[in-house]
């Protein structure tokens, strides 16, 4: 893989951030476009009606699969960021940080961690400031 820092970390999946919404869009704005051709006829809006249902079904399942795989993974990167300072302090993270925050420090390295850690709880550092303070990238090849 390549190697990760500020400016590539973030992962795109075409196929579920793209293609798959995008088809649920067209199966719903086709069903729309269908019942507007039907009500001038009036034809029985049954069909057009489960057609638009199953392209905001798509939509929906497409978006919380993703929202759920991603709570999970967060919620992981918690854990093992917690394990991670707890090994090189003795102590759990700052209670002060936020989620964002651990997850935004996962990215530095052992040498770093520590002190980046102090001071995000100290000056409450947004992600992209924790970010972009790391020196030496620790790269996260597994998240989804």
């Amino acid at each position: 893989m390549k190697q990760q820092d500020f400016k590539n970390h973030s992962r795109i999946a075409p196929a579920a951030h793209y293609i798959g919404i995008l088809f649920g869009l067209i199966v719903f704005i086709l069903a729309l476009v269908y019942c507007k051709c039907l009500s001038t006829n009036n034809s029985s809006m049954i069909l057009p009606l489960l057609f638009s249902m199953i392209g905001i079904s798509l939509i929906f399942a497409g978006f919380y699969s993703r929202m759920f795989a991603l709570r999970a993974q967060d919620r992981a990167i918690r854990a093992e960021e917690n394990l991670r300072h707890f090994a090189l302090t003795g102590k759990l993270h700052d209670s002060r940080l936020s989620l964002s925050q651990v997850i935004a420090l996962r990215f530095a390295s052992d040498d770093e961690l520590v002190a980046l850690a102090k001071k995000a709880a100290d000056e409450n550092l947004s992600a992209k400031q924790i970010k972009e303070q790391i020196k030496n990238w620790r790269g996260d090849n597994w998240r989804v």
